[in-house]
Parts: C-alpha cells; sequence; structure tokens
C-alpha cells in the first residue's frame, strides 16, 4: 500500500483550510453532516428516477457516535457511498466537490438540495483530529474502501470491508493542547448541541445513543412502607434533529401561534411578537423567510453590545447566526431567520459574499416590514402604540443616519404627542387635520408635552386652532430637520421662528410699537450685553410677558443635546438668544417707566425678564443669586 500525496498543492492548501479559512472548530461537525446529507440526497434522487433502485427513503438516516476509549468520533450514512476511484477524485484533490458535480449534471426541473459547493468542508475534520479515516462502500458495489490520512502529508487507500453501501467518517480527536479543549467533542452532549445549532433542520434523521435516565423501583420498600426507588440509566437510540424547519412547511399547516411560540423558544424572548412575517419568495433568487417584529426591547438593545440579523440557513444547515447583511439598519430589531439556496458563501461557509442576491433578498424584506408595520399601525393603533414605546427611538435614529437615506422609508412610521388631540399622532394624521388657511406643521421642543403646553408661544398658535406636535425626545428635532417639510408643508418650530399669524392690520401696528420703542429696546440689549443677540418686542405672545427665541440653525434643544455628549466638539455650541417682550402686558409699560425715570431699575428689569424668559425656556439661569437680588430691588 503506497502512501499518495494530495494534489493541488496539497501541504500549503490545507493548512491553510485548518488553519486559516475556518473561524469556529465546532463547525466541523456541521461540515462533514452535511456531506453525509448530500450522500443520501444523491442515492434518494437515483431510486426515485430509477426503477431498479429498490431503496425507501424512510431507511435513510445519519448516526453521530462516540467512542471516548478511542477518542473518536464517527458520522455514519447510508448514502452513495464511495468507489475507489470516488475517494481519490473527492478527497485527494483538495477544493473538488463530488455534490457540486452531482448538481450541475441533475435535469432541469429536477433539482435537489446539495450542501457542498466547494469540496473544502471534509478537511475540517482536521481543525480537531489528528487522524481521519473514511470507509465507505458504494452503491451496487461489492467492494469497501478504506481512505486514512494524518493531514498534509499525505493519505492511503486500501480495500476493506462494510456490511452495507454507504460512509463512515472517523474522526480521531486530538489531544488537549495550549488551551484549546479538544476533548470536549468526546461528548455526547456537546455533539448533541452542536447538531442542534447547525444541523437541526438537516432533511435526514440524525441519530445518536443517549444516556437516559429515570427513578426506577427496586422492589424493596422503605421504612414508611412505600417502595423504594433509586436512579437508573439506560441507553436510547434518539433521533437528535427537527428535519423540517417551521418556516418550510406550508402556512396551512402552521397557525400564527404555533409561529409564536416557535418564536419565544428559539429567541428566548418571555413575550410573543406583534406579528410574524412570512415569505415564500421564487425567481432570480429563492429564499422562505420567517421574521418577526418583537414586543419589548431587549434590555442591550440600545447599546453597543447589541447584535442585529437574521439567521441565516442554506437547505437547513446554519451558516450564520447573525447576519447582518439581510436586515436593513433600520430594522435591526426585527429577528427571525432565512433559508435560500441560491446565496453566495465564501469557501468555508462562514460569511457571505456581498452580491446581487443579497441585496435582492435585503431590499425584499425591508419592504414587507414597512407593510407590516403600516398595516398594524392602521388596523391596530394599540398594539403599535406599545411596538412605538420600545422601538420607535430607532426609527427616528434610523431617519437621522446616513443623511437621511431612508427617511421616506420610514417617516410615515413615526409619532408625535399631539398637543390638542392629547396622543401621539403620525405627520400624516396632523396634515389632514390642519385647518384652513394653515400651511405649516407647527411642532414645540420640550422635556414632555406638558411642559410644551406650557411654553409661551404655544398660546397664540393655539388660539388660532393650529394643533403643535411635542418633540419630547433628543433626536426629534434632528428627525423632523433631516425630512425637511412633509406633504410640502414646512416644519415651523414655535419657539424660533416668526410665526407670522398676524393680521395685516396687527403687524403695521406692531411695526409702529417696534419703531416708538427703539431707544428702550436699544438700552435693554446693552443692558445685557453679549447674554442676548437682540432684543425685539413680540408679536406671537398673548398673556406671557416675555420669551426667549434662538435666531439662526442651532436651537435650545440642540444646545442642550450638544452640552450632554462628553468630548464633543459641538459640546459649547449655544443657539443665539433672542429676547422678545410683549408690549401689550403690565410689564413692558413698568420697564418703559423705569427707562424714563429709573434707569438702575430699568437694568435690573431687563435683567430679570431675561432670566424669567430662560427659565420659562427650560434653559438654565447663569447667576441665580443674582437673579434673587434683582427680583428684591424692585419691592
Amino acid at each position: 500500500m503506497t502512501k499518495k500525496q494530495f494534489k493541488a498543492e496539497s501541504k500549503q492548501l490545507l493548512d491553510l483550510m485548518i488553519n486559516s479559512i475556518y473561524t469556529h472548530r465546532e463547525i466541523f461537525l456541521r461540515e462533514i453532516i452535511s456531506n453525509a446529507s448530500d450522500a443520501i440526497d444523491k442515492l434518494h434522487y437515483k431510486s426515485i428516477t430509477e426503477s431498479d433502485v429498490p431503496v425507501s427513503r424512510d431507511d435513510f438516516r445519519i448516526d453521530v457516535t462516540v467512542d471516548k476509549e478511542n477518542g473518536t468520533v464517527t458520522v455514519s450514512d447510508n448514502g452513495i457511498g464511495m468507489t475507489k476511484e470516488d475517494m481519490d477524485s473527492n478527497l485527494g484533490v483538495i477544493a473538488h466537490s463530488g455534490s457540486l458535480d452531482f448538481k450541475k449534471n441533475i435535469e432541469e426541473g429536477k433539482d435537489v438540495d446539495i450542501i457542498g459547493q466547494f469540496g473544502v468542508g471534509f478537511y475540517s475534520s482536521f481543525l480537531v483530529s489528528d487522524k481521519v479515516t473514511v470507509i465507505s462502500k458504494a452503491y451496487g458495489q461489492d467492494q469497501a474502501w478504506k481512505w486514512t490520512s494524518e493531514g498534509a502529508d499525505g493519505y492511503t487507500i486500501k480495500e476493506c470491508e462494510r456490511d452495507s453501501y454507504g460512509t463512515d467518517v472517523i474522526m480521531h480527536i486530538r489531544e488537549d493542547d495550549g488551551g484549546e479543549n479538544y476533548s470536549q467533542y468526546l461528548s455526547e452532549y456537546t455533539l448533541e448541541d452542536l447538531i442542534k445549532k447547525y444541523s437541526d433542520y438537516v432533511r435526514w434523521p440524525i441519530h445518536m445513543q443517549l444516556e437516559e435516565g429515570d427513578m426506577e423501583e427496586t422492589g424493596e420498600k422503605n421504612e414508611d412502607g412505600t417502595p423504594k426507588k433509586e436512579w437508573k440509566t439506560h441507553i436510547e437510540d434518539k433521533v437528535v434533529n427537527s428535519m423540517v424547519p417551521i418556516w418550510q412547511r406550508d402556512k396551512s399547516s402552521v397557525s400564527d401561534d404555533d409561529c409564536k411560540a416557535f418564536y419565544k423558544e428559539k429567541f428566548h424572548d418571555y413575550e410573543e411578537p406583534i406579528s410574524v412575517i412570512r415569505v415564500n419568495a421564487e425567481g432570480a433568487v429563492s429564499y422562505k423567510a420567517m421574521l418577526f417584529i418583537p414586543k419589548v426591547a431587549p434590555y442591550n438593545f440600545y447599546s453597543r453590545e447589541f447584535e442585529p440579523g437574521l439567521q441565516l440557513y442554506s437547505s437547513g444547515v446554519m451558516i450564520m447566526d447573525k447576519c447582518k447583511d439581510l436586515l436593513p439598519d433600520c430594522f435591526r430589531f426585527v429577528r427571525g431567520i432565512v433559508d435560500s439556496p441560491d446565496l453566495s458563501l465564501n469557501i468555508s461557509r462562514e460569511m457571505l459574499q456581498h452580491d446581487r442576491q443579497l441585496s435582492m433578498i435585503r431590499s425584499n424584506l425591508e419592504k414587507k416590514i414597512k407593510n407590516e408595520l403600516e398595516r398594524i399601525l392602521k388596523d391596530d393603533r394599540e398594539t403599535y402604540g406599545e411596538f412605538y414605546k420600545n422601538f420607535g427611538l430607532q426609527l427616528k435614529y434610523a431617519i437621522v443616519a446616513d443623511w437621511g437615506a431612508k427617511a421616506d422609508l420610514l417617516k410615515d412610521l413615526i409619532l408625535f404627542h399631539s398637543m390638542e388631540k392629547d396622543k401621539p399622532i403620525t405627520l400624516k394624521e396632523y396634515v389632514e387635520g390642519m385647518k384652513e388657511g394653515q400651511d405649516k406643521i407647527f411642532y414645540a421642543t420640550a422635556e414632555s408635552a406638558a411642559r410644551a403646553k406650557q411654553l409661551p408661544k404655544a398660546e397664540q398658535v393655539r388660539d388660532k386652532g393650529f394643533d403643535i406636535i411635542c418633540l419630547t425626545e433628543e433626536v426629534d428635532e434632528f428627525t423632523l430637520r433631516t425630512l425637511r417639510n412633509y406633504d410640502e408643508k414646512e416644519f415651523c418650530d414655535i419657539n424660533s421662528n416668526d410665526l407670522d399669524l398676524e393680521t395685516e392690520e396687527e403687524k403695521k401696528e406692531a411695526e409702529a410699537k417696534e419703531e416708538e420703542s427703539k431707544d428702550l429696546l436699544d438700552f435693554v440689549k446693552d443692558a445685557l450685553g453679549d447674554k442676548v443677540e437682540s432684543v425685539k418686542l413680540s408679536r406671537n405672545l398673548k398673556t406671557h410677558a416675555v420669551c426667549l427665541s434662538a435666531e439662526g440653525d442651532i436651537s435650545f434643544e440642540m444646545e442642550k443635546y450638544f452640552a450632554n455628549i462628553p468630548g464633543s466638539p459641538e459640546q459649547g455650541v449655544k443657539a443665539k438668544r433672542v429676547l422678545e417682550i410683549n408690549p401689550n402686558h403690565p410689564a413692558f409699560e413698568a420697564l418703559k417707566k423705569a427707562f424714563e425715570e429709573d434707569k438702575e431699575k430699568a437694568k435690573a428689569m431687563s435683567q430679570i425678564m431675561l432670566d424669567q424668559a430662560l427659565l420659562m425656556a427650560g434653559m438654565p439661569v447663569d447667576d441665580m443669586l443674582g437673579y434673587s437680588e434683582n427680583v428684591f430691588k424692585l419691592f
């Protein structure tokens, strides 16, 4: 018996596969089981296309066994098997895939799922093994063959005995070394967990001999006369995989309740999802998906530790636990599964290659998720409200991200509190409720809806019968600035803009008062110095004496936001403050009188007005002691 050398520059390539291609050693079992499944697929296909192959589908099985004494793990199948020539071409030539050749030769329209594409999965066995033996007997052949290799030095093939057709892959597990715990793979329960993780939905039953235990009566009695029991164990042949995943079953046989129960178990959520989205797509790219919209956000959802992504399967074999590329980041809260035979995987089948198929799936899922959220918003507002409490911020963050790339997609899904209706509404609902003559969407920024209602300028807007949406979260104003407008209606900040709500007669009267009070306003500006950008008479105040507005692109809420970001270059950015004084308020008459009779008192009153305006705007007063002293000077 002569040792043969691997082809295709074996030593370098095999070393590369063992040490570089695979990032997780545990996937060796997935790869070997996938090869066994391929072998059964081939024989099953042969049995349904050739009448002289009397093999029943119910006979097929894969067995995983552990021999702790000899330190081996064996994966056996009763599939098509291999001849000596098959071993030479499939196991002796790295990166040659018999499965791929088989798939290419299948007649069009009679395709079967074949997982193997690259012909390297078998060599993942060397990730955990220092010696691999393959015993195989091809269907219809009398002679079995034994292939043995200890790595890149080569392999041998010789005749051997095997009772029936099929293949055994016997992996001699390495000794623990350098912190690598190889011996864990000699535990039946570790292997069972790996099968459930990666190969749970392989279509053929995977059997293991597992120890089961129970309390059994011994035939003796306890002192109180009750039967004495003791723990007894026995070995049981168990099928450890589910075989047919729930997302592959017909909708008619699987209810939404079944899917929700699957979600709670699969994704370890104590709450049911608010919705299940099922997709069965065929065409340029074929795939099945089952997506879930959760009701409750994970504890770390808004942290860097949260990992979004969908589970990716290829023909029932798990490829990735969290595939970010299949899910648009705006919907990163969605959980679920995508199963497709058409995705281009890298050589280790651990990562996706970015291609057109991937983009098509992501784009289609994005539309499906948006449509489902819109349906819930329309048909079940209470449920949508529960969802929005947990994930509304994510939708707004997604609008702001990437220069508003997803703004049009998401703008009809976000909610803001209506001051008039005292409940959350959409921008579409606001526009539909606009009064005749209203051409702007008015908004107010504050820490709460109740606080927004108290803002001085809100009074005039509400007196006109116009609603105001309350921006109570830090991202809200950035969201509206990113959107710019909705249905061609501009957004108007009642704290920063001239609301332009007066009649022409009121405007003329205000302009006359402004001119008449020019010297007084200049005096107040000089008294306040650089604390304000300007001082003017307000056209927007009703019963309040003063208010503070912001001039320019930076609002007060933005100033607060930047101030709370440690180390941010914008941390010291401030809004340009404009002090507005109500010319119809008694306080203005008192200021005029002080200006004419007692300039020091007028200065103190000017500072009090600014401090009062700051407090009403929710801004800090720099000198609270000075504020107090100025108030008492008036007594």
